[in-house]
């Protein structure tokens, strides 16, 4: 991951409803949620849902696709995956292996 595209996934989580609304999907897995669930579940309006969804997606941290009539959003892991191993990348300048998490959430192949 680049220094540019880091700086802008942590600004959009850098947000209480973004950083909810992620944490979420997260929880929710590969199978995601619809932005109904999402709405109702974090009580925020749908407008507003949709600007905080459209800037996660913009950071790459959220994918849409569609089921039927409902847009489904779901955490990416893959990127979520590459900006903690941004953040960790050179942790205690490589001398302990311990600073570093033990293993990430969701391997690449969950992405």
């Amino acid at each position: 991951m680049e220094m540019k595209d880091a700086v802008v996934a942590l600004a959009a989580m850098a947000q209480e409803t973004r950083l909810a609304v992620f944490r979420a999907l997260v929880v929710a897995g590969p199978e995601g949620l619809s932005a109904g669930r999402i709405a109702d579940a974090l009580a925020v309006a749908p407008a507003t849902l949709s600007f905080h969804l459209k800037e996660l997606d913009r950071a790459g941290l959220v994918t849409a696709r569609q089921d039927g009539r409902y847009v489904l959003y779901s955490a990416n892991f893959a990127q979520m995956n590459a900006l903690l191993g941004f953040l960790t990348a050179n942790c205690c300048r490589g001398a302990v292996d311990d600073c570093a998490p033990a293993a990430l959430c969701c391997p690449p192949d969950h992405a």
